[in-house]
């Protein structure tokens, strides 16, 4: 028996109608553990390195983490996997809600959708009735108003909804995903569904989930829950809002926004608003959101209430995305009561929270400055809120300069001409923007921006604290109970960073301590994505429920697979490296690997490649962040070290040179 996962996937090709369920291997659970693992597993398998975004051959993939569905507090998340149209690299977003254990409770891990629909679909997965039906009903339809169609339609009012918006039909480059209570947003996958002629997917099951050990299982929830009790009555002192507690409570049930608003860039991340936020406009946005918010939600099995249903006066009810109350607001240079509006209306169309704005304001630098002119945007309205919402209708529709600015700021950037990749300045991996922009360089946050394959900023970020405490007595007491570590050093590298002196950013944390930091909150990153673990009670904020050192008794309790700290420490790097490999098969190289070149207002050259240096040579990567083939061996990746070796991107030679040296390194 199949414990934790149901041992299933749904494969769906779209262009043969064809639909099998088909078993999967118990073996890749234990070397991937699940969601993003074995997503990563499928993907290295059957998408080679020549499949573009829109081709037929890319996957589309949909999977659940391997605790989904369990009693496991929080633990929710569905890992969407493709390639991205916006960079050509493996795209992998997480949405919340409850569509992943619904799709586990109707007896699937994963829905595999390969091929192209002939005409616009959706798929309906009530337990073992799998059916391809016609949506033609449905094109133009907003993401929310599809799930009310269909829920009506199918009379199933618990029915748990997956759909695009027009966005991803048009094939917007950073069209998202829109899930009722979240979204998958990053790297345009909702553009590779529409591209798949598909405009939803439909769950219910109402199938149970075997767990290994109940008792042993369910006594370890309790641990969790009691603990998020004990943390959320005793905020963390001395640090911003959002990581005082747990979850991700800036977004809705916290107002103050002086620590986001004054200290990242906005607009096409150019300007940093330092006095914007007072006491006027702090009053005035809680007014707007209270008024605005109809009540705090959760995702499934959670109580955090990170969330919060919004609707304002003459436009439908919707659930706010993450931070998307500042992006459009803060975009805009604009107030709370147009960020909401105009937020409702890019949900509907089912974009990206992050990029839409920034290509907007891009637009609107180009044509300030005179590399767009007027007859570039017939009919804009001369008001500041009215271009953003025609700019809004233009891209999404794809029409005119609306077209050309769908690509994202890169691509447009390219096709626009007269310098106008200047303006496209706030992309990292070349085509990938941002969502912000810092100030003086922080090694920790270098290292996660130029070697992560994700940019989402709250899924590469976490666990060991942002900044320094002002006093060692408060530093002393914040390590007293941290009990999240995975060594003891990490304790004694934030007792003695400091805000000034020797011991301070850029110098301090040291290179050797800024490597084992990132590699720290990376590697909980990483296992939140396979076991579809919220990072809000994770990998995201200090002193989580859920760390390194109860982790492996979940998965053991939860799966029935035996597991301590070091096997799940190298699963986890088993399939974070496998996610590296994908994209440097698809030629990622150590070139791309830079953020913007003004991301922070002052740069260490120097530093930054000694940081990169020294990384790679932990990752047990080569000096242009290709996994060696001695490292793609000790993690059981013989299959890429062996494709790696016949494609000319690693060398036998040039891998015998690095033993050579680390033995000379040891014997020294």
């Amino acid at each position: 028996m199949r414990y934790a996962e149901t041992g299933f996937n749904l494969e769906i090709d779209l262009t043969r109608g064809n639909i099998e369920k088909v078993a999967t291997d118990p073996k890749d659970t234990e070397l991937y553990l699940g969601g993003l693992g074995t997503n990563a597993k499928l993907m290295w398998d059957r998408v080679g390195p020549e499949v573009e975004a829109f081709s037929p051959e890319n996957l589309l993939i949909f999977g659940a983490g391997l605790l989904c569905g369990t009693p496991a507090t929080g633990c929710n998340r569905t890992i969407v996997t493709t390639i991205s149209p916006q960079t050509g690299l493996l795209a992998f977003s997480m949405m919340g809600g409850f569509w992943a254990p619904e799709l586990k409770y109707a007896g699937y891990d994963k829905v595999v959708l390969r091929g192209k629909s002939p005409k616009l679909i959706y798929l309906l997965i009530h337990n073992d009735k799998v059916e391809i039906r016609d949506a033609s009903h449905l094109k133009g339809k907003g993401s929310i108003e599809t799930a009310e169609i269909i829920k009506r339609e199918i009379n199933e009012p618990k029915a748990q909804v997956a759909a695009i918006g027009l966005a991803g039909e048009n094939r917007v480059y950073y069209a998202s995903i829109e899930q009722g209570r979240s979204s998958a947003s990053r790297g345009g996958i909702g553009a590779v569904m529409g591209d798949k002629g598909v405009k939803a997917i439909v769950v219910r099951g109402t199938r149970d989930i075997n767990v290994a050990r109940p008792a042993e299982f369910i006594g370890l929830c309790n641990e969790v829950l009691e603990y998020i009790k004990q943390r959320e009555g005793n905020p963390i002192p001395g640090v911003m809002p959002i990581l005082a507690g747990l979850g991700s409570p800036q977004e809705m049930k916290v107002h103050d926004e002086k620590w986001h608003t004054e200290n990242f860039m906005w607009g096409n991340s150019r300007t940093r608003r330092k006095d914007f936020w007072n006491d006027e406009i702090a009053k005035e946005w809680t007014e707007t959101l209270e008024s605005a918010r109809t009540r705090l939600i959760s995702c499934f099995n959670c109580p955090m209430k990170c969330g919060a249903t919004i609707s304002m006066p003459g436009l439908p009810t919707y659930m706010m995305k993450c931070f998307t109350k500042l992006t459009y607001t803060m975009g805009a240079f604009s107030d709370l009561d147009f960020g909401l509006r105009i937020a409702q209306k890019a949900t509907e169309y089912g974009l990206d929270g992050f990029s839409t704005p920034q290509v907007m304001a891009f637009a609107l630098e180009l044509l300030e400055d005179g590399i767009l002119s007027d007859e570039d945007f017939p009919g804009m309205p001369a008001d500041n809120e009215g271009r953003f919402y025609y700019l809004l209708d233009k891209i999404v529709l794809r029409e005119g300069i609306g077209d050309i600015l769908a690509d994202g700021t890169y691509w447009a950037a390219k096709k626009i001409g007269k310098g106008a990749d200047a303006y496209a300045h706030n992309n990292i991996k070349k085509t990938e923007q941002l969502p912000l922009k810092l100030s003086m360089l922080n090694p920790i946050y270098f290292l996660m921006y130029a070697t992560g394959e994700k940019m989402n900023i709250t899924q590469i970020e976490g666990q060991f604290p942002q900044a320094p405490f002002p006093e060692r007595e408060q530093r002393e007491q914040f390590v007293a109970d941290w009990i999240q570590v995975p060594d003891e050093k990490f304790k004694q590298y934030f007792l003695d960073w400091e805000i000034r002196g020797e011991n301070s950013m850029p110098n301090y944390p040291t290179v050797a301590m800024t490597c084992d930091i990132v590699d720290w909150q990376e590697m909980m990153h990483y296992i939140d994505d396979a076991l579809g673990q919220c990072a809000g009670l994770s990998s995201f904020p200090l002193k989580p429920p859920y760390h390194i050192h109860n982790y492996p008794k979940f998965i053991s309790s939860g799966a029935g697979i035996e597991m301590d700290e070091e096997k799940l420490t190298k699963a986890a790097r088993r399939y974070r490296t496998l996610v590296r490999a994908i994209n440097n098969r698809r030629g990622m190289r150590r070139s791309d690997e830079k953020p913007p070149e003004d991301h922070w207002k002052k740069r260490f050259p120097e530093l930054e490649e000694r940081l990169l240096n020294e990384y790679y040579k932990m990752k047990g990567w080569n000096d242009q962040g290709i996994p060696t083939v001695e490292s793609l061996r000790n993690l059981g990746l013989d299959y890429v070290s062996d494709d790696f070796l016949a494609r000319g991107i690693l060398s036998s030679s040039e891998d015998a040179s690095s033993s050579e040296a680390s033995a000379e390194k040891e014997k020294n």
